[in-house]
């Protein structure tokens, strides 16, 4: 008998955890404006509405963008496409991808990328559209990689500059980043290569990174070793990515909701790159157009979004969260898509944003 009640405490127990668990990470779109509300150094959101601006909360404080920088490329890879400068149908061997592919530092999307287009795949090669679209949708960096080089970072980086992003830091190889620490202190591990690393100027970080990229171009062997990446270091490889404001997201958003900023090519374009989320037909109905990207690292959350529904309303909305915890990036990650959804389908939830966060 005494056994019994003690296995009935145990799976009490366990259904009562599994209840909290459930409960702790249940999507909230209230979760994600309570922690901007409670957090101001943590986080920067700007939010317009009909070109009204409705939440301003650090809009000019540039923060690590992950993922959410590929916009930029996605731009710059429709331009030059628009005007013959890239031919989006070249078809590229996969093993040239493979090069920049660094196994378990991408939460699996490049695999993820190839299992979705493998009708796409002939002798082994993919079209350049299908690699850009592998970039935004499915966020690969390797693809990524691949781009910038092809693209030109000089280019991607004077396409910055030409969208008037002003506060914007420097785009380079972030596959390739990855590895500044094997390559300029091989010896080094632990607290001695987190303080070499902090020393280092942006300037000196991103050279490195052009030396790295060329190594692992000509050299599989090079990318078996990436050397120490603790989380320590990770926070180093965050905290070094490219970074802007929300301020300068969300007047990206406004230029590619327009429809009119570029020209109809360059438009068509992007709309085949960023708009993946009108292809669900449950959206198609409600949304006319629609894109968007969202970044992340275990420290970093950002996404940039923008909309237009069917009754003509515009939204564009960036927001950035940094310098979080383990917990606090799984419940916020967990969170955004009901935030985002409720912004663009409730006038109630955006009031209530207005009032908490409108400065």
């Amino acid at each position: 008998m005494k056994i019994l009640i003690v296995i009935g405490i145990i799976i009490g127990i366990i259904i009562l955890l599994g209840a909290i668990r459930i409960y702790y990470f249940k999507p909230n779109e209230n979760l994600v404006l309570d922690f901007i509300k409670d957090n101001p150094d943590k986080t920067a959101i700007r939010l317009i509405r009909n070109d009204s601006v409705i939440a301003d909360r650090n809009p000019d404080k540039i923060m690590p963008l992950a993922s959410t920088v590929k916009i930029i490329l996605a731009v710059e890879y429709a331009i030059q496409s628009s005007k013959g400068n890239l031919n989006p149908d070249e078809n590229i061997p996969l093993d040239e991808l493979k090069k920049f592919y660094i196994k378990d530092t991408d939460g699996g999307a490049h695999p993820s990328w190839l299992k979705s287009v493998k009708d796409k795949i002939k002798n082994d090669k993919i079209p350049i559209r299908e690699i850009a679209k592998g970039m935004i949708r499915f966020s690969s960096n390797a693809n990524t990689e691949w781009l910038s080089q092809k693209l030109g970072l000089e280019n991607i980086n004077n396409r910055v500059d030409s969208l008037g992003m002003s506060k914007h830091t420097d785009i380079y190889y972030i596959v390739s980043a990855l590895f500044v620490g094997k390559e300029l202190f091989p010896n080094l591990s632990g607290k001695e290569l987190e303080s070499k690393l902090k020393d280092l100027s942006l300037k000196e970080y991103i050279n490195s990174t052009d030396i790295i990229h060329s190594k692992l171009l000509a050299d599989s062997i090079y990318k078996s070793n990436i050397g120490d990446l603790g989380m320590n270091i990770q926070k180093i490889w965050s905290d070094n990515l490219p970074s802007s404001t929300v301020v300068e997201y969300a007047e990206l958003m406004r230029k590619l909701n327009s429809k009119t900023y570029f020209d109809s090519k360059t438009h068509q374009y992007l709309d085949e790159i960023m708009e993946g989320v009108m292809e669900n037909p449950a959206n198609q109905k409600w949304l006319k157009h629609s894109g968007m990207k969202g970044g992340s690292t275990a420290f970093v959350l950002t996404k940039a979004i923008y909309a237009t529904d069917k009754k003509g309303d515009k939204t564009e909305l960036a927001y950035f969260f940094n310098d979080l915890g383990i917990l606090e990036n799984t419940r916020l990650q967990r969170s955004m898509n009901q935030f985002e959804l409720k912004i663009l389908t409730s006038k109630e939830f955006r009031e209530k944003i207005e009032m908490i966060l409108k400065n």
